[in-house]
């Protein structure tokens, strides 16, 4: 069992130099997984990434998400898909299985329900359970600002660093790193992220 993640940019086209969320996308897909045969951007402004172990699916979104929003204007949806991985092609847009196609299918979805996170897997009372957390959280995501992301992206790259610390990296005081983090609601959305890896170990088990 593995998960794939498929997304796109929204609102790609608003910014001029395409370089510059494109190289924002592929350091997220690094940071996300080292080993570039698991992730490749296709058409533009799309991709997909696996995550072998799916408990880390919705961190990894998370992740990008936090990385896109620190330029100003720009969104990303994405789509999660958890199952049987059944072809291994030369690249990872090549290979098949259930998880590509409900990644594939549900990203359709998204685009026509203007919904930016959604999952699913072969468990339709858990599909059901994780995407409403998943429209909750949105509520608060979609809006974070270019700071309340940079916030999240730092403390998701150094999770054990104080917050004085992460403040060091963008030249702000500790006092604004906690206000920072508060008008994101970093501790709700890391809280679904271990709420997460608890349910998705129940898809392990069966």
């Amino acid at each position: 069992m593995t998960s794939i993640l498929t997304g796109d940019i929204i609102k790609s086209r608003s910014i001029k130099n395409s370089e510059i969320w494109l190289s924002t996308l592929k350091a997220a897909l690094t940071m996300c997984s080292q080993d570039t045969s698991l992730w490749e951007i296709y058409r533009g402004d799309s991709f997909q990434l696996e995550m072998k172990n799916i408990s880390e699916s919705l961190k990894a979104a998370l992740y990008i998400k936090a990385c896109i929003k620190t330029i100003k204007g720009l969104d990303v949806r994405i789509a999660i898909g958890i199952g049987e991985k059944t072809f291994s092609g030369k690249s990872i847009v090549e290979s098949n299985g259930e998880a590509f196609q409900f990644s594939g299918e549900t990203l359709e979805y998204l685009k026509k329900e203007k919904v930016n996170l959604k999952i699913k897997t072969t468990n339709e009372q858990l599909n059901q359970e994780l995407n409403l957390y998943f429209k909750l959280a949105l509520a608060i995501m979609d809006n974070w600002t270019t700071n309340s992301a940079e916030i999240v992206k730092l403390y998701m790259e150094q999770p054990n660093a104080l917050q004085e610390e992460l403040g060091k990296h963008i030249g702000i005081n500790q006092n604004a790193v906690s206000s920072r983090q508060k008008r994101a609601h970093l501790d709700l959305i890391m809280q679904l992220e271990q709420l997460y890896r608890q349910k998705t170990i129940q898809l392990l088990a069966c």
